[in-house]
């Protein structure tokens, strides 16, 4: 669960706050600054989960696997998750042994979002959470990649993947941080050769590569993957698929928050993947809907992205 709240620097600073980045934290600390944080914005979150919701918007069937607690904030984040659109075939666990996570989000004045995240339950989610029946309708898998801290979160990365590729449908996997990169970087190499498509921004993809070098490091994920994304904070997104390259355009705004940037780019990619538009399309929509939800508090959309879609002159 999401609880956003404005805050100045000086309240970073006084809570040991690291500004801009995602820190996952104990339950005590999660406590701690949950009640330091005052009034608050609470939505179901979580990068895949909005990404999901973001589809959803856009009309396309979506399912959201994960694990809660049945606890109060594991019941509001099944409701509110399936309130919007989006199918969570996982019921929260009775007599769960951990709390369902949340992520104390902290805004500063110039739009940027300190993360703080206790990740409870949902580090648990295991080969035993994915529903077969899903993966076998999915006709697109979309992984994150910080389930892979865990052993059996590969598993059920690898059960669900396999599940669908068998089904026919395809999968992919966003690379996260460049820590997550550097924790698991053997993993990603392969991951990115055996799935169909990986996003990542170009930090994520110089540390996969470990070069400084962000054109070398996109040469060698293409020699490696089907399908390759790189976003570039405020730059034009490059999309490889094979011997095609393509750019798509960035139209910079100033943040009003920039939780869920990322995981709305990758809503506007995936529909245009599912919908068959070409490269430089798909990384528009990306775009597109990454700039409609920095322009408002929370992560995920406000508005009918369809319709910003058709106003760009993309459906």
């Amino acid at each position: 669960m999401d609880m956003i709240a404005p805050v100045d620097d000086f309240f970073l600073s006084e809570m040991a706050i690291q500004k801009g980045i995602m820190q996952l934290v104990e339950l005590d600390r999660s406590d701690m600054l949950y009640h330091a944080m005052g009034e608050h914005h609470q939505v179901p979150g979580g990068s895949v989960a909005n990404t999901m919701a973001g589809c959803s918007n856009l009309g396309l069937r979506t399912a959201f696997i994960g694990k809660t607690t049945d606890d109060e904030i594991g019941r509001a984040y099944v409701d509110g998750t399936r309130a919007v659109g989006t199918d969570c075939p996982n019921d929260p666990v009775a007599g769960g042994h951990l709390p369902s996570s949340r992520s104390m989000i902290f805004v500063s004045p110039d739009g940027e979002r300190s993360m703080n995240t206790y990740l409870g339950i949902s580090s648990e989610v295991g080969p035993a959470d994915v529903p077969e029946e899903v993966c076998n309708e999915a006709r697109i898998l979309f992984l994150e990649g910080y389930l892979y801290d865990k052993d059996k979160g590969k598993e059920a990365f690898e059960t669900a993947a396999r599940l669908t590729r068998n089904a026919g449908g395809k999968a992919g996997i966003a690379l996260s941080d460049p820590f997550c990169v550097d924790r698991h970087r053997g993993d990603f190499r392969k991951l990115v050769k055996e799935l169909d498509y990986v996003i990542g921004n170009e930090h994520e993809w110089m540390s996969l590569y470990q070069t400084e070098d962000l054109s070398t490091a996109l040469e060698m994920a293409a020699s490696d993957s089907g399908l390759i994304v790189c976003t570039r904070s405020g730059h034009d997104v490059v999309l490889v698929s094979g011997k095609e390259q393509v750019s798509a355009p960035v139209h910079e705004i100033t943040p009003v928050d920039a939780t869920g940037a990322g995981d709305q780019f990758a809503a506007g990619f995936l529909y245009g993947l599912a919908t068959g538009a070409d490269l430089a399309t798909s990384g528009r929509m990306g775009c597109v809907a990454a700039a409609e939800v920095i322009s408002h508090y929370g992560a995920r959309p406000d508005t009918d992205l369809k319709a910003l879609f058709a106003k760009e002159g993309l459906i």
